[in-house]
């Protein structure tokens, strides 16, 4: 089967796993949260930033998409403790989306 370069690439199937992650935890939240939106929007951009940055030509470029998805895995991080702090969900559900994100990041 053929494969694009950056399907190969650990960090991208795991911040596709987070996105999958996520998409389970948000079926179970209001839509209405802000930070629902927040982790949706966050969680998308990180497979997105790592597939553009892998096909750029130069590090710079590459560098660049690469801190954002790095931004978006941090800022699922701070979702997942707004959520927590709002009792949303409870800390190990907070601590196994975060295992993954620290992979990421």
């Amino acid at each position: 089967m053929k494969r694009f370069d950056h399907e190969r690439l650990t960090v991208y199937q795991e911040a596709i796993h987070f996105v999958a992650l996520a998409d389970v935890l948000l079926e179970g939240l209001p839509k209405s949260l802000a930070v629902s939106g927040q982790l949706d929007r966050a969680a998308t951009s990180m497979p997105l930033n790592i597939a553009e940055g892998n096909g750029k030509h130069t590090p710079a470029d590459r560098c660049r998409y690469f801190d954002n998805a790095r931004g978006s895995a941090l800022e699922c991080a701070a979702c997942l403790d707004v959520l927590v702090a709002k009792r949303n969900i409870d800390e190990q559900t907070s601590h196994g989306g975060k295992e993954v994100l620290i992979d990421i990041v």
